[in-house]
């Protein structure tokens, strides 16, 4: 998404703004600066503390090399199929989250990390409401960090093993090979797709988000190869491909600044899900990323969530971090998965906010000094 000012064209907060491949504008607005994370991506941030630069400004889109999916039990290897030897995940990594059984089973009643008196674990208050997890994201090299590991088994089911693992999304529009962004032949991008999707989703099943950040600002499509190849078809050839890769996985859509139901994006993809699943394309779940605190408030979450969620079997919080960090906007955030049937887990985007992307923001449940904050309290009291 770009704004203009006079004659300049500059990005909105939060886009991409440089990175092998790409080919878009690089200026930032007023105040933001453009920021490599790797060599394929760089993004605007930053602010202005005085408010200049464009409105409204979306939320943050999330951390660039960030693994977009979630597994509730992984295994210390994963196999990438086609006979080739598995890949070993790191060993302290491994020996954290592979299991037979959840963690919460493992320690049915664990003290908690909690500060002021109060100690639960979130995964397991959660579950006994009905959900299917409630979890969080780590890395090779955080596990070490202060007490990450120990949060981790006291208080998330679920573990987003970040670039650990090197699973993906099977369609996004960045950090692609020039080979494929270059290509123009619908009949060559339709195959390279086809194959892609086969080999990934046949390494690894279960939950799977197939088509990752396809929708602009504006709620229509982002300009990328998939879309201006192949048009909006792009996205029934990905999903019929997944499921026959894999009939048992979950298949979804994520994406991020689908937190308000009045916002254009949000709409045009509820819009288009609707119009996807009546015409049998096997659209599972929708994962709004939640990276809150933005442009609007907290309280328009539930709203939101249940537009997206309306047209599927089920839906996720997939990467929830809250600027700020306040008890009232977390607890508002998950009591709007926990109030809707169809929003199966949280996963929040990190541990301690020592090692969040938002580092600046202090958007997690625990602070720098890995001490519980409020909000970790208020959730635990929500889910008693």
């Amino acid at each position: 998404m770009v704004h203009m000012r006079g004659t300049s064209i500059y990005l909105a907060p939060y886009g991409q703004c440089r990175g092998q491949s790409f080919q878009g504008e690089s200026a930032c607005a007023e105040g933001w600066t453009c920021t490599k994370h790797n060599d394929y991506y760089s993004q605007c941030v930053g602010g202005n503390p005085n408010g200049s630069g464009p409105a409204p400004a979306p939320a943050p889109a999330p951390a660039p090399d960030a693994l977009n999916a979630t597994s509730v039990i992984v295994e210390p290897t994963v196999a990438p199929g086609n006979g080739t030897a598995p890949v070993a995940l790191p060993s302290t990594l491994a020996t954290l989250i592979a299991s037979p059984t959840p963690v919460h089973t493992r320690r049915p009643h664990p003290s908690g990390s909690g500060a002021n008196g109060v100690k639960c674990s979130l995964d397991a208050a959660f579950k006994a409401h009905g959900k299917k997890y409630l979890g969080t994201a780590s890395d090779r090299g955080l596990l070490s960090s202060g007490q990450s590991a120990q949060i981790i088994k006291d208080n998330f089911g679920q573990l987003t093993p970040e670039n650990s693992m090197k699973g993906h999304t099977t369609v996004w529009h960045s950090q692609l090979p020039t080979w494929v962004s270059s290509i123009t032949d619908k009949t060559k991008l339709s195959e390279v797709m086809v194959s892609h999707i086969q080999k990934l989703i046949g390494a690894y099943k279960g939950k799977v988000y197939v088509v990752n950040e396809m929708f602009a600002e504006d709620g229509g499509f982002r300009s990328s190869v998939f879309y201006n190849v192949l048009g909006e078809d792009f996205v029934a050839l990905a999903f019929t491909t997944a499921r026959a890769a894999g009939p048992t996985a979950k298949l979804y859509i994520n994406d991020y600044n689908l937190d308000s139901p009045s916002y254009a994006k949000t709409k045009g993809l509820a819009a288009a899900v609707k119009k996807w699943v009546a015409a049998g394309v096997p659209i599972d779940g929708v994962g709004p990323q939640s990276h809150l605190g933005g442009t609007w408030p907290i309280s328009d979450v539930p709203a939101a969530l249940k537009l997206v969620c309306a047209n599927v079997s089920e839906c996720a919080m997939t990467e929830l971090d809250i600027k700020g960090a306040s008890a009232s906007d977390y607890t508002t955030a998950v009591k709007a998965c926990l109030n809707k049937e169809k929003c199966v887990g949280v996963t929040v985007w990190g541990v301690s906010d020592k090692d969040s992307w938002r580092k600046g923001e202090n958007p997690l449940l625990f602070n720098q000094g890995f001490k519980a904050k409020e909000a970790y309290n208020a959730l635990c009291d929500v889910l008693a």
